[in-house]
């Protein structure tokens, strides 16, 4: 029955879905989440009532890799603020780490690959406790993106591995701190090529790929904006942040850094004598490629410098970014996107960004008030917004990959998680985590997919740029591959159906679980009574045998896969 019935899904699902993001994008599904009553901005903190099992689960959904069973059972037995502040405490684990233990049972002649880093991903999302952490570096690595589909990145996976890492130790220290490491990462250096960037002389002039980038992708955009977001017009046109001179003042701080090592010689800096670590130590400094002239951006100016100081120019150009008004609305709004929903209203935008300038006690920049204030904030956690057309964000590949796995407990035969390139659009996911087409990210912020009624409503749906017709076609039939028999090199990650095919006599018991874990209870009674219509085909003989354990398998299989077929699970609300 699960065979039949899945080999025609994709083209009987294919319109409907279609329709669903074409049409509805963010806005999704369409019932609200039943019971429980408004925890509101205070996360169930003081007299507010802990979250029902539903609202716990949509907390976890945006927070986290996807809700659990257990995390579900005890995030209602606390609040949100209390879960927030256990999570900012839960260690690091490194994926440097585990790409080390690697390669030290590989054989002569043998090297790291793009694969062990996958693998550690996955590892991580899965399994890891510091669910929070997960989520936030994994969006904080599409805003300071790095790809292994550069060639000369393909070649440090290590490095890469290293990279995201960093990313994680700062996604809750501060802001100030996560752009310094990101601009001197090596494999920042390498993929926006700010390393070995020469000084001035004659007719070359320094490499302007990272003073444009981190200007107009990881700190202040391409306009001026206020508080909430919105861009600051002067006679009616936008107010551009900066212009080509800004760009060629601000390249000039980035000349004169290069691989670290032992010594500044001129051999290392262009990348000979390579220190072994030197793929995910911070860049050095090489004052005798470092510009000594005067050095003009974003209404600063660095003096012309008797010698080298590219330290000191550094420091000037971090704090310059660091300040800039447009950080707080422009990178708030970017991680409500990432997180929440799509389409934040410019008041959540300006809380968001309120907190970013201020934590509370005079700390700017601070990401736990930010991540607090995105999370907890009425817009996220009020049930009410679930009605409008506006909430909600399409879920990406990765993110629905990642909630499979941690909903029905993967785990790894081989414990090492061996998952693969997944970039296929056709066979796999048309997603990889770390292997973005362009600086750009999977698709950008602002995106609008044209000849759509999000377009007419002037929304934007960011995930809808890597959503066609195939990439819909890949999904469904990798997920139905995939929900029966596992995924990875020989199967290698399986889920665990235990507590479902415990219910699979009893179809409702079984959909209203799979409801929770995938959907955060939001099922529509319309998509609920066809999957129970679905589960309730597939027929369990009476008595016991393989007949009967096949039986209960396919009534679990259908119920997730039809789930995660829909339009209403593709939105999250």
């Amino acid at each position: 029955m699960l065979k039949s019935l899945s080999r025609a899904l994709p083209l009987a699902l294919l319109t409907v879905l279609l329709a669903s993001c074409g049409g509805g994008g963010s806005g999704g599904g369409t019932a609200p989440v039943s019971g429980g009553s408004n925890p509101g901005g205070s996360g169930g903190s003081g007299s507010a009532p802990p979250p029902t099992a539903a609202q716990a689960a949509r907390m976890l959904t945006q927070a986290s890799f996807g809700p659990t069973s257990g995390d579900i059972s005890a995030l209602s037995a606390s609040s949100y603020s209390a879960w927030l502040e256990a999570q900012f405490t839960k260690p690091q684990k490194l994926h440097r780490s585990y790409m080390d233990s690697i390669s030290a049972t590989l054989a002569s002649g043998q090297s790291l690959s793009q694969n062990n880093f996958f693998e550690s991903f996955w590892q991580q999302a899965v399994t890891g406790d510091d669910q929070l952490r997960q989520r936030v570096t994994f969006a904080l690595s599409q805003i300071f993106v790095v790809s292994f589909q550069d060639s000369t990145v393909a070649n440090f996976p290590r490095g890469v591995a290293s990279y995201y890492d960093m990313l994680g130790a700062n996604a809750f220290g501060n802001f100030r701190d996560l752009l310094q490491a990101v601009s001197l990462h090596p494999m920042m250096g390498i993929y926006l090529t700010s390393l070995h960037n020469q000084k001035e002389s004659g007719s070359r002039i320094p490499d302007q790929n990272y003073a444009r980038e981190v200007m107009q992708l990881c700190t202040i955009g391409l306009y001026q904006l206020n508080l909430d977001g919105s861009v600051k017009l002067a006679n009616g046109k936008p107010v551009e942040t900066y212009n080509n001179d800004d760009i060629s003042g601000l390249s000039k701080v980035f000349t004169g850094w290069s691989w670290a090592g032992a010594d500044k010689s001129d051999t290392r800096f262009f990348g000979g004598n390579p220190d072994p670590d030197r793929d995910w130590k911070p860049m050095q400094s090489y004052p005798k490629y470092h510009s000594t002239s005067a050095k003009s951006f974003l209404g600063v100016t660095i003096a012309a410098q008797g010698s080298a100081d590219p330290e000191a120019s550094l420091k000037v150009a971090m704090d310059t970014l660091y300040n800039h008004p447009n950080v707080g609305p422009f990178i708030g709004k970017q991680l409500i996107q990432r997180l929440v929903t799509s389409n934040p209203s410019p008041q959540y935008v300006a809380r968001v960004a309120a907190a970013f300038n201020n934590n509370g006690q005079n700390v700017r920049g601070d990401m736990k008030a930010v991540i607090r204030a995105i999370l907890l904030d009425t817009e996220a956690r009020d049930d009410s917004s679930l009605s409008s057309a506006t909430t909600g964000k399409l879920r990406e590949p990765v993110i629905r990959l990642a909630n499979w796995m941690r909903a029905f407990n993967a785990s790894s035969t081989s414990t090492r998680f061996l998952m693969g390139n997944l970039d296929d659009p056709l066979s796999a996911l048309g997603q990889t985590p770390m292997r973005s087409s362009s600086v750009f990210n999977f698709y950008r912020p602002g995106y609008v997919p044209p000849n759509t009624s999000i377009a007419a409503a002037g929304l934007v749906s960011p995930e809808m740029q890597i959503t066609g017709e195939t990439t819909v076609v890949g999904y469904l039939n990798f997920m139905r591959d995939v929900i029966p028999n596992g995924t990875g090199s020989s199967r290698d990650v399986k889920p665990d159906y235990t507590a479902e095919l415990a219910l699979a006599a009893t179809p409702e018991q079984l959909v209203d679980r799979v409801n929770l874990l995938l959907m955060a209870s939001q099922m529509s009674s319309t998509l609920r009574s066809q999957i129970l219509a679905a589960v309730n085909s597939v027929t369990i003989p009476s008595g016991t045998g393989t007949n009967v354990d096949t039986a209960r398998k396919n009534r679990v299989s259908l119920a997730v896969f039809l789930t995660m077929a829909s339009p209403e699970y593709l939105a999250q609300k």
